[in-house]
């Protein structure tokens, strides 16, 4: 029994400063994970903070490249410090921007990263990055978010319009919402052009986007078409209307928190954006198989439709 006491009592320092540390938190270190469309937001954004330490997760030829080459982001190089995983140990603050399909292959890398305090953010799509990340490190962790950009790679590198981007949206999963940990992150992006806002009902919204992804964005993407192509053709509605019959099976209680599908009040709302244009695109083209894309958009049907609706910018490859 004392031995058991004496292991018990070693955790006891740690915990007092992880506890001191939420309490007190003054987010000084951040590592983005994943450079790509999203995570080219947050560097765009967070680059402005001189004060603070920034950089990108990565090692190996990818780690090299970016070190070598930076950032190409709306026609600027921004060159963020480049750390491995072990150098990146103990950051205060994790930005998780991976494409969905690669968060297996990276659960060891954000461990590496993952310290006492460290506070995660998953900006990917989808409902359950946050669970699968928390079954690796702990779900203490997670300060659960979700990001609207509509960013897309050109061969100049990835581009997005600062003034229609929704931005960055998080909050505690469960009460007290007004946790130090959201107002230390309210703090680092208030001194940034990020668009952000803190929430009440963090699951909510991102059950709401995830419907925006499957019934707006995945036939927006598969066409290659702008936003604008709801409005401008008859066709696409029907189509998202059809894409929202799957989620009539859902399970209780999840069906229960899709039906919620305006977004919730937020506490804070420091930023609007202006309406994205009708050429803007979303980051889910760069997830749909190329393959896939070529075959629909190759099709006589989509060829005509693009010729009469040429507002949508639908790119035929």
């Amino acid at each position: 029994m004392a031995g058991l006491l004496t292991k018990q009592q070693r955790w006891i320092p740690q915990i007092m400063r992880m506890i001191l540390r939420w309490n007190d938190m003054d987010i000084k270190k951040v590592a983005v994970l994943g450079a790509g469309a999203v995570g080219s937001y947050v560097i765009w954004g967070l680059s402005a903070r001189r004060e603070i330490e920034l950089g990108v997760v990565a090692d190996g030829p990818r780690g090299e490249r970016l070190a070598k080459d930076g950032c190409a982001i709306n026609g600027k190089i921004y060159r963020p410090a480049v750390w491995t995983p072990q150098e990146a140990h103990d950051a205060d603050l994790l930005i998780v921007c991976l494409k969905y399909g690669a968060l297996p292959g990276a659960l060891d890398s954000i461990k590496a990263v993952t310290g006492p305090h460290t506070t995660i953010m998953s900006l990917m799509n989808g409902v359950d990055s946050e669970d699968i990340i928390a079954s690796a490190v702990g779900g203490e962790h997670l300060l659960y978010s979700l990001i609207k950009v509509a960013s897309h790679k050109e061969a100049d590198g990835f581009h997005f319009d600062p003034a229609t981007t929704v931005g960055i949206i998080f909050g505690e999963k469960e009460p007290p919402c007004d946790s130090p940990r959201v107002k230390a992150v309210e703090a680092l992006f208030g001194g940034t052009e990020l668009h952000f806002r803190a929430t009440d009902c963090i699951r909510e919204e991102m059950w709401s986007k995830f419907r925006l992804n499957v019934c707006s964005n995945l036939p927006q993407a598969i066409l290659g078409a702008g936003v604008g192509c709801y409005r401008d053709s008859v066709h696409m509605k029907p189509s998202a209307t059809a894409s929202a019959v799957s989620w009539k099976p859902l399970p209780q209680p999840k069906a229960l928190i899709c039906r919620r599908w305006m977004p919730c009040p937020a506490r804070a709302a420091p930023s609007s954006p202006r309406p994205a244009t009708r050429r803007c695109k979303t980051s889910t083209l760069d997830a749909i198989p190329k393959s896939i894309c070529s075959r629909v958009r190759s099709s006589g049907w989509a060829k005509s439709w693009a010729s009469r609706r040429p507002t949508m910018s639908l790119r035929i490859t």
